[in-house]
């Protein structure tokens, strides 16, 4: 079932990410780390559907979406970086397959942030936090999504590494077998792994080499 809803608020979070907060739906639901197709109540747009994650919590009154656009071509992303508070999307019911088990370490590389983030807020609310820890990979400083947020929240369990840019405060290293036996003591723990396919692949692999039981890595199928 698709529903209509109204733009509330837009909110730059980076150069190229906004957060977008709508009505929600009377009913709606959604459990953290889950998405829904996501479209544009233009003409021309209305059938072009993209999966976006929820950031904001299941009990919040208003849903939530951090979005990176990308703005080489005239794509989703592109026309939803023009839009402005009034404007109205469509959306679909729920859906997806990072979902919480347990503590763990999330893993997320660029926008693949944004599933975990929903959880990492509903935890946070919990005061279930404790115990889990985020490694975060980005090309440059300006990249990192809610850098500010995950340093308070999570503190010492916040590792942040740049794949293109050396900041004090950040690794300068990609995601791989070195890094993750440097950062993770126990590979018996649950492991959230969500970006770009190729590094959710090759981080998945080295899990799983460096001894992760893999029913315990959860990533978007």
């Amino acid at each position: 079932m698709a529903h209509t809803v109204k733009i509330n608020k837009i909110r730059s979070v980076t150069h190229n990410v906004k957060q977008i907060t709508t009505e929600k739906p009377k009913g709606y639901t959604f459990t953290p780390g889950q998405a829904t197709e996501v479209s544009l109540n233009k003409k021309g747009w209305k059938d072009e559907k993209r999966p976006f994650t929820f950031t904001s919590l299941p009990e919040d009154d208003f849903l939530q979406f951090t979005i990176k656009s990308y703005r080489d071509h005239d794509g989703v992303t592109n026309q939803i970086d023009g839009l402005v508070e009034g404007d109205e999307l469509i959306i679909d019911e729920a859906w997806g397959a990072i979902k919480y088990k347990g503590k763990g370490t999330f893993i997320a590389g660029g926008a693949g942030i944004t599933p975990l983030l929903s959880i990492i807020k509903d935890l946070d609310k919990k005061g279930e936090i404790e115990g889990n820890s985020l490694i975060f990979s980005n090309k440059t400083r300006k990249d990192v999504i809610h850098e500010g947020y995950f340093q308070d929240v999570l503190e010492d369990n916040f590792t942040s590494t740049l794949t293109k840019d050396k900041a004090e405060g950040h690794e300068s290293e990609t995601i791989g077998m070195n890094f993750l036996k440097k950062h993770i003591e126990d590979f018996s723990q649950e492991f959230y792994v969500c970006g770009p396919e190729q590094m959710v692949k090759d981080v998945s692999e080295a899990l799983e080499m460096l001894g992760a039981n893999v029913d315990s890595i959860v990533f978007e199928k």
